[in-house]
């Protein structure tokens, strides 16, 4: 079987396209093809901008003694994580039998039935400080499988059966108000308090715990987040040139980091910032210098013709060389003279999503109309784009060609999320319905489901890595269709959208409050389920009324607020949200109504009339 990477659809796999490797792409075939030969499979997990999977491509991958052995030995499969998400949460848990260090490249050596037996991340060419080469792990690999064929068998099938055993948590009551101020306690205990964020080195933005940390909305929450956005903001993990923040820093003082740029971390990052503008009026000045940052980055170097592309790479060329970081080390006027890093150009639906919502949410919150127009286009080029006939969607395109992945939980989420927040941003009702229908479609008697299931070929093997509920650098499928199903309860009144998203939260209470820095974004549901429901809807027909700016500046945990015109109103309230109905102009004046739970309290016609109502005279 010959290499046939030069076909993939994504740019991570093309880069191994000229290996001597015999790679193939995930699908049964390479499995059958592994039964036939009576040899195991090597799975090899990455992502176009890893920089340890570069390392070991050009040490091992291109090594053609390297080659021999895994082609004669086994069927090598390159999968990228990013493209095929499902496959590697699925793999990594089965991973977590064998190595505590977690991460990619993450190589998986599994049975023809697609059961691990052995993994690892990064393997040296040359056996080093107590870790064997590559080579004596394949020698041990074949050995075993040659044998010790039954103790390998046997390992693999308990793996299997304990991931099973774990794949799903006891329900839990939804925690109060009260018990997540102890998890803000618990996150405070883990605060770099020198040099912010949580943890040591590496060290991470965490962005689903900013969300929580944000709408949790209590003083020691903002003021964590505050901490952490503060840091960050004037850290070397902050590209003061070009805007945009680095995936992570190698060093506790965020110094030093990995120079890819990935579009998820950025979206969360502008969303997070726009909410401290709010939450903290002092930091309103920082928070706008790095939003205004983040969309630069975003529509200079991210933005293609059909979305957002997923990353740029941390390697690039200077002078000729090939290095990791040498580029933004350059002033402005220099790096034009230099290639751009690479980007990994596929589109991805759910991160997508992330910066639609984020780029509403800013544009809304800082008053920045072009803001808004750049996720009204990318919404309305990802819902050209990346959904089928059938109504369900499409993991990935890449120049506007399909990907043979299924779409994810993930996808449906972020995406019906990103387009109910630009909903309440613009008071345009089509984003709303669209995003209704994907969360729909979704909604099962069981739980949130994929439309028409997961990966095939891991169902095949009795994996289900689908609902994976486990948060790092950006929500979780399940956490982004819970908000979305309650962010359209707080619109549309019908309760069967809050006991949804209730119902999926109770899944992961228990873990998350436990853990809350793997599910940052779930709790922050489980907060806005904790919150009075308080509703904000201002009608005006002129988009600079004051009402209308301050409406801007609102905010409440668990909270919503829009401004529609008064043609608006009409509409959202014949098409069935009950949010809208008789909400109209009073007088022929802008008109605020301010409400608790559906009742609404008298309208206003002046911001005065607002702050009596209960609205902060400073947001």
């Amino acid at each position: 079987m010959p290499n046939v990477l030069a076909e993939a659809l994504s740019p991570y796999l093309r880069q191994h396209a000229d290996n001597p490797v015999d790679w193939q792409q995930w699908g049964p075939e390479p499995f059958a093809e592994a039964a036939r030969r009576d040899v195991p499979v090597f799975v090899s997990i990455g992502y176009s901008t890893c920089h340890w999977c570069h390392v070991m491509a050009r040490e091992s991958f291109s090594d053609p003694a390297i080659a021999r052995l895994l082609n004669a030995n086994f069927v090598s499969i390159k999968v990228d994580r990013e493209e095929h998400p499902e496959v590697d949460a699925g793999y990594l848990a089965a991973a977590s039998a064998f190595t505590p260090n977690l991460g990619w490249p993450l190589n998986v050596f599994v049975t023809p039935a697609g059961q691990a037996f052995f993994a690892g991340t990064y393997w040296p060419p040359d056996a080093m400080a107590g870790h064997p080469s590559f080579r004596q792990v394949l020698d041990g690999v074949t050995d075993a499988w040659a044998n010790r064929r039954a103790e390998v068998e046997s390992n693999a099938a308990d793996v299997a059966a304990a991931i099973r055993g774990h794949a799903a948590h006891p329900a839990a009551a939804l925690p109060d108000r009260a018990e997540l101020d102890k998890v803000v306690d618990l996150l405070a205990a883990n605060e770099d308090r020198q040099f912010g964020g949580f943890g040591s080195a590496p060290k991470f933005p965490v962005v689903p715990v900013l969300d929580f940390l944000l709408e949790h909305g209590s003083p020691e929450s903002i003021a964590l987040a505050d901490r952490t956005l503060t840091a960050i903001a004037d850290s070397g993990l902050r590209d003061r040139v070009e805007g945009g923040f680095f995936r992570y820093a190698t060093r506790r003082d965020w110094t030093e980091p990995h120079y890819e740029r990935m579009l998820y971390d950025n979206a969360g990052l502008l969303r997070a910032y726009s909410l401290l503008a709010v939450q903290v009026p002092e930091r309103a000045d920082l928070a706008r210098e790095a939003a205004e940052g983040i969309v630069s980055f975003l529509m200079r170097t991210m933005r293609l013709p059909g979305g957002f592309a997923s990353a740029q790479n941390s390697e690039s060329f200077v002078d000729g060389y090939l290095t990791e970081g040498d580029y933004y080390s350059l002033s402005a006027e220099d790096r034009a003279a230099q290639p751009d890093p690479a980007l990994d150009e596929k589109v991805l639906t759910g991160w997508n999503g992330l910066a639609i919502g984020a780029l509403a949410s800013a544009g809304h919150r800082f008053g920045r109309d072009d803001w808004l127009d750049a996720a009204r286009d990318a919404a309305t080029t990802i819902l050209a784009s990346q959904v089928k006939e059938s109504g369900e969607l499409v993991r990935a395109t890449l120049a506007g060609n399909p990907s043979a992945a299924r779409a994810t939980l993930e996808d449906y989420g972020l995406l019906a999320r990103g387009l109910l927040q630009l909903a309440q941003a613009t008071g345009e009702l089509r984003w709303a319905g669209e995003a209704r229908r994907l969360v729909d479609a979704c909604t099962t008697d069981e739980g949130f489901a994929i439309p028409g299931g997961g990966d095939p070929t891991l169902a095949g093997f009795g994996i289900d890595a689908g609902v994976d509920p486990t948060e790092g650098a950006l929500p979780s499928g399940t956490s982004a269709l819970a908000e979305a199903s309650y962010l359209l309860y707080l619109l549309r009144g019908e309760r069967e959208y809050l006991r949804q998203s209730g119902r999926a939260m109770e899944r992961l209470a228990g873990p998350a409050v436990r853990q809350p820095l793997g599910f940052g974004s779930a709790l922050a549901v489980m907060s806005a389920l904790a919150s009075p429901v308080t509703q904000l809807v201002v009608v005006t027909d002129d988009p600079d009324a004051a009402l209308a700016d301050a409406a801007r500046g609102w905010f409440e945990a668990g909270g919503v607020s829009v401004t529609v015109s008064a043609s608006g109103a009409a509409e959202w309230s014949d098409a069935g949200f009950e949010l809208f109905e008789g909400r109209s102009l009073h007088d022929g004046l802008p008109t605020a109504y301010l409400c608790s739970d559906f009742v609404c309290r008298l309208p206003v016609t002046d911001v005065s009339g607002l702050v009596g109502l209960g609205m902060r005279a400073e947001p």
